[in-house]
């Protein structure tokens, strides 16, 4: 999709890959009580963060700046009596903020369409409101891409119980009107955004400076508007291009920094679309569909998936700790019940990892959290006056010592909160307690969690030595001579990977005449934008190779069984691994082998074939009740030769993601061929959660006993490579 504002996808260039740096801050009176100068207040500590910001060529264009604050209802009641309607009363009613196109035709048939929605949800249309809007001084370039906005006020319909679930309701409207207008593919409905549809808070912004934002929108200058809570941002998009829907706040929150596990926790939350069930939506889960938009930037995908496990039934600040859990693994001093806490949701989603400052809010609490690391910065003031002024520094509000009752700094981990609704600052240890606390989950852990070191033992055994059949093996899956030298040796006899020269002459796979493995044609990719590579050796706090294998369950309704998986300290396994992983007979538990090896004189088709029936064997399998997947090629003889195992393991990936069966299960891979640090993180990337490299120690023994590995036993071959392999993927995920 074309998003206004932003280059098509070209060459190197696409616009899914955007980050941005920006400045961040909030005001909010802890009492609850709305007034004027709480926004007059944001909008200074906006332009005060103009530094944070960014503008193109043309001085007045500006990257984005925006203002996130409750629903006015005294300004909005008199601004719609004055159009011929009225609004109920405060809460009865939402505001949806929509970008429209300039063309009157299209902007009007998209009216239309979202009438219609809103009828067919039974919910009232009470009416629509041209935003007034001044550009005489924007850029042209922000002129270009200017929308028309308007905003439409919604009636709570009868069949709505309760504020949350009305909530809902303007949610799935949203969701509808996007799917039907901008992802449907009208003309001009690249154009068609919706900022905020809310019954509770509402946002402006756009592609402007922060001293731009109000004089564009002429009601952040009216006196009538007024607010507890005003969330302000400053973008400054780091190597990309602005836009208007790309402009902060979003619907939930505002965001410094990068996602940079984006792409795996995009995948994964659609491929947990199909084992998704909710009783606060009910048949309406299926409206809101796809819950991550694709054109999305990693704040809004983030946005998108916070929002939606805040309107599934879970607070706010509890869906903030399942996407940025603190780090608990190697956490020796943590509270058991925080602990259990934090492993159970690992059961149930991934972290959304990078270095990050961020504020979210739904118009009652709003508060803040870095990422694990504390890669960005943020402070706060409290006043004697109940006032909060948090930023990603200080001094962006004047206040006078003798009012400030309190200044500190976020800190990783740790949760900042104030709740309106109660009228105070809520502790971090509050706040965890009471989520720890909500569910027995240290019981529900012990009773379902299986550790593989609990699981009984089997004794490693040396593969059987025997030159020509090894020989045969390892020319089959196309090793040479140089991989043994130079790869496989140093890194069973040094435990770390070669070091090679910073210049490589190795043609590009694409364009190399030799055969090629798979993994050739990938490259590296890692967050070239404003964050350092993390030291994992001196940052083992924060980092983990730990995993699961099994079902995941259903990721709105936690339940005790939800947590029924394996549970692996890291994801290479050896051969006596492998043995204890297929002897596991434990209930709710079961794993099945499924072959990946094709018949090489039967060519392109043969493989095509066996690709097929390796999906239809892996549907079969967990029809049967299968939780955990080993797709093996150990079966290679004359006339079976392996499916490439990053193509066997990433097609049957995407496939069960497509039947929404993925989650269902846990991916091993049992394949001679992976031999490189690339090789296995590829594996890992593309949906693998384990791998046994089985090759690799008939190798190592054979090494050995050919006197290619001289003074070294084969226990220690096998440990030195599985440490070598170990530390080049942590290595390489501290780089992303």
């Amino acid at each position: 999709m074309k998003i206004p504002g932003l280059p098509a996808k070209q060459g190197l260039y696409d616009p899914r890959f955007e980050h941005d740096a920006c400045g961040v801050g909030f005001v909010v009176n802890i009492k609850g009580e709305k007034s004027r100068e709480i926004v007059d207040q944001a909008l200074t500590v906006l332009e005060n963060l103009d530094h944070r910001g960014a503008c193109g060529c043309e001085e007045n264009t500006g990257d984005g700046a925006g203002i996130l604050m409750q629903v006015p209802h005294g300004f909005f009641s008199e601004a719609c009596e004055g159009l011929g309607f009225q609004l109920p009363d405060a809460g009865e009613y939402g505001v949806g903020m929509i970008f429209l196109p300039d063309h009157r035709e299209r902007r009007r048939r998209f009216e239309k369409l979202i009438e219609g929605i809103i009828v067919a949800e039974g919910q009232r249309l009470l009416g629509w409101r041209k935003v007034p809007t001044d550009n005489l001084y924007l850029g042209e370039t922000a002129k270009v891409s200017e929308p028309f906005v308007r905003q439409v006020f919604i009636g709570r319909g009868d069949n709505v119980k309760d504020e949350l679930a009305f909530e809902r309701k303007l949610y799935v409207i949203r969701r509808r009107a996007e799917n039907a207008i901008r992802y449907a593919g009208l003309a001009g409905g690249d154009f068609f955004y919706v900022p905020s549809m809310s019954h509770r808070t509402i946002v402006y912004k756009g592609m402007l400076t922060p001293r731009q934002l109000s004089t564009f929108y002429p009601d952040l200058n009216d006196p009538a508007l007024e607010s507890a809570i005003a969330v302000v941002h400053s973008r400054f998009s780091t190597n990309t291009f602005p836009s208007w829907g790309r402009a902060h706040p979003y619907r939930y929150l505002i965001h410094n920094g990068e996602i940079n596990t984006l792409r795996g926790n995009e995948n994964w939350m659609h491929a947990r679309q199909g084992m998704v069930a909710s009783d606060l939506f009910g048949d309406d889960l299926k409206k809101i569909f796809p819950i991550i938009q694709a054109d999305g930037s990693d704040s809004a995908k983030f946005d998108n998936c916070l929002e939606f496990l805040a309107l599934s039934g879970r607070s706010l600040p509890h869906a903030v700790m399942m996407m940025i859990p603190e780090p608990w693994e190697n956490h020796e001093s943590m509270d058991s019940k925080k602990r259990a806490f934090y492993e159970y949701h690992s059961a149930l989603m991934e972290p959304w990892d990078g270095p990050a400052s961020i504020a979210f809010t739904d118009g009652t609490v709003v508060g803040a959290v870095l990422d694990r690391n504390g890669l960005r910065p943020s402070r706060y003031y409290v006043t004697k006056d109940d006032l909060v002024i948090m930023a990603s520094e200080v001094g962006v509000l004047d206040v006078p010592p003798e009012r400030v009752l309190e200044k500190r700094r976020l800190q990783p981990g740790r949760m900042f909160l104030v709740d309106t609704g109660e009228g105070r600052i809520v502790s971090d240890e509050e706040i965890k307690q009471e989520m720890a606390a909500a569910k027995p989950y240290e019981v529900w852990l012990k009773e379902n969690r299986v550790h593989f070191q609990d699981l009984p033992d089997v004794p490693e055994e040396k593969p059987a030595y025997n030159h020509p059949a090894t020989l045969r093996r390892l020319q089959a899956f196309g090793y040479n001579f140089e991989d043994l030298r130079i790869n496989i040796g140093p890194m069973a006899q040094n435990s770390i990977q070669p070091v090679g020269s910073m210049g490589t002459d190795t043609p590009l796979a694409v364009l190399s005449d030799k055969p090629q493995l798979l993994y050739n044609y990938f490259k590296q990719l890692f967050a070239q934008v404003t964050n350092p590579p993390i030291d994992p050796i001196r940052e083992e706090l924060i980092t983990s190779t730990t995993l699961t294998l099994g079902s995941e369950g259903n990721l709105v309704d936690p339940k005790p069984e939800s947590c029924r998986q394996l549970r692996l300290p890291e994801p290479i396994l050896k051969n006596s691994d492998m043995e204890k992983l297929r002897r596991t007979d434990l209930a709710g538990i079961k794993v099945v082998t499924l072959p990946i090896v094709f018949n090489p004189n039967q060519g392109k088709a043969g493989l095509e074939k066996a690709l097929e029936d390796l999906f239809v064997t892996a549907d079969q399998a967990i029809a049967g009740g299968a939780t955990i997947l080993i797709l093996s090629d150990k079966g290679v003889d004359p006339l079976h030769a392996p499916i490439p195992a990053l193509l066997a393991s990433s097609g049957l990936h995407h496939h069960l993601i497509r039947n929404g069966t993925r989650t269902r299960i846990g991916l091993v891979l049992e394949s001679g061929e992976p031999r490189e640090v690339h090789h296995f993180c590829l594996l890992l990337g593309y949906g693998v959660q384990a791998i046994n490299p089985y090759l690799i120690y008939e190798c190592l023994n054979d090494m050995i006993h050919e006197g290619m590995l001289p003074n070294i036993t084969y226990q220690d071959a096998v440990k030195g490579y599985d440490k070598a392999v170990y530390k080049g993927v942590v290595k390489v995920m501290a780089k992303m």
